[in-house]
């Protein structure tokens, strides 16, 4: 590596599922049939609703730059969700409008992590949560978690793990790369935990509204003070739009703007005039008719794979993956799942992008393709396995 490069920027590590999906996009170019289950990535495309919002603001010249915290329309929008679904009157002022989930990482970490501090997550986890920490000399603080513990962080281990730099606690539920999903009990008992200790929970709530069975509770529930992550690219199928948002204490709000206007000056324009449709209520059904449609794939994926050897101990609750033990046909599932693409073109994702912990055991399938191309890559897989 050239030595002109910090060290910080040696010791971030890529996105292996970018890496994967990369040489699974290059297969497909030679006119291969991948099946692609490696992204976070839903297939069914930009509501019809959203789509049009998105050219009336071109054709009415909404495309300069807005306010940094985001359009006071769609700051008001979010908050009047959260009255809808969780019931919780939150002032469209504590709402800060982000340029992706990406970008509201980024923002809250350099508002909680000075340098040499950790945040406390889990292993395994989304991965780009300790790049993004790394960027601001801060560190992850790995935790490892396993189905006995539902793959989550418990109050037992925050009081036991906390240390002296320890600035936090961040949490997913759901989760992603196990779709485990905190109830609210659960969540009020990690707030007080990690409020004895002096620090700050931030919780990622990304895949709010793709559970299945129930609604899933957020923390704002039960801890006001708390941080939240989410993001128009999961439930609302916006991922290219790349537009998230955070639900912050008051207090944090002009230090958050302050960080846009430096890191992005503002989200992207037309993204948030289109996402004020993403609230109307034909794309509300349309979500859910999406929502209805993940389930049945889950259930044929899981049982699929349960019937081909792989450990799957709890049924995924929420987001779209699937993060099932492979070690009784590989040690070494970074190298299994390339070895997969290359001779069996299915495209999945190795657990070592997720963190350390029995990493080379598993593997993650995200069921964002059809229940047809979720049966040819079993079919492949049986083949494969014999």
């Amino acid at each position: 590596m050239d030595s002109r490069w910090t060290g910080r920027a040696r010791e971030i590590e890529s996105f292996k599922v970018m890496d994967l999906l990369k040489r699974a996009k290059e297969l497909d170019a030679q006119g291969h049939d991948v099946v692609h289950m490696e992204a976070g990535e839903p297939d069914f495309g930009t509501a019809p609703r959203v789509r049009e919002a998105a050219h009336r603001a071109i054709d009415q010249g909404l495309t300069q730059y807005t306010p940094a915290a985001g359009i006071p329309e769609l700051r008001q929008a979010i908050a009047t969700f959260y009255k809808q679904r969780y019931n919780l009157d939150i002032p469209a002022e504590r709402v800060v409008v982000t340029s992706g989930a990406s970008g509201a990482l980024l923002m809250m970490f350099g508002l909680l992590a000075d340098p040499g501090t950790t945040f406390m997550m889990s292993d395994p986890g989304y991965p780009c949560n300790r790049q993004f920490l790394r960027m601001m000399e801060a560190r992850a603080q790995l935790i490892p978690v396993s189905a006995d513990d539902n793959f989550q962080l418990t109050p037992a281990m925050i009081e036991a793990q906390w240390q002296a730099n320890t600035a936090g606690v961040l949490m997913a539920s759901p989760a992603n790369p196990t779709g485990s999903v905190l109830s609210k009990e659960e969540l009020k008992g990690i707030s007080a935990a990690v409020k004895q200790q002096g620090g700050t929970l931030v919780v990622d709530e990304l895949y709010h509204g793709l559970t299945y069975g129930f609604d899933a509770s957020s923390v704002l529930e039960v801890d006001p003070d708390a941080f939240v992550l989410n993001s128009f690219s999961k439930y609302f199928g916006m991922t290219g739009w790349r537009l998230g948002w955070i639900v912050a204490p008051e207090a944090a709000v002009p230090e958050l703007e302050k960080l846009a206007q430096n890191l992005y000056i503002s989200p992207p324009t037309v993204s948030q005039y289109a996402a004020l449709a993403a609230f109307e209520p034909d794309s509300i059904a349309e979500f859910e008719r999406r929502r209805a449609e993940f389930a049945k794939r889950r259930d044929l994926l899981v049982n699929g794979l349960r019937e081909l050897g792989f450990g799957i101990p709890l049924m995924p609750e929420g987001a779209f993956y699937v993060y099932a033990d492979a070690s009784h046909l590989t040690d070494d599932t970074y190298s299994y799942c390339f070895s997969l693409l290359e001779e069996d073109h299915v495209a999945v994702t190795p657990g070592l992008d997720f963190g350390t912990y029995r990493a080379n055991q598993f593997i993650r399938f995200s069921y964002t393709t059809g229940l047809d191309r979720i049966e040819l890559a079993l079919e492949r897989l049986r083949k494969r396995i014999g």
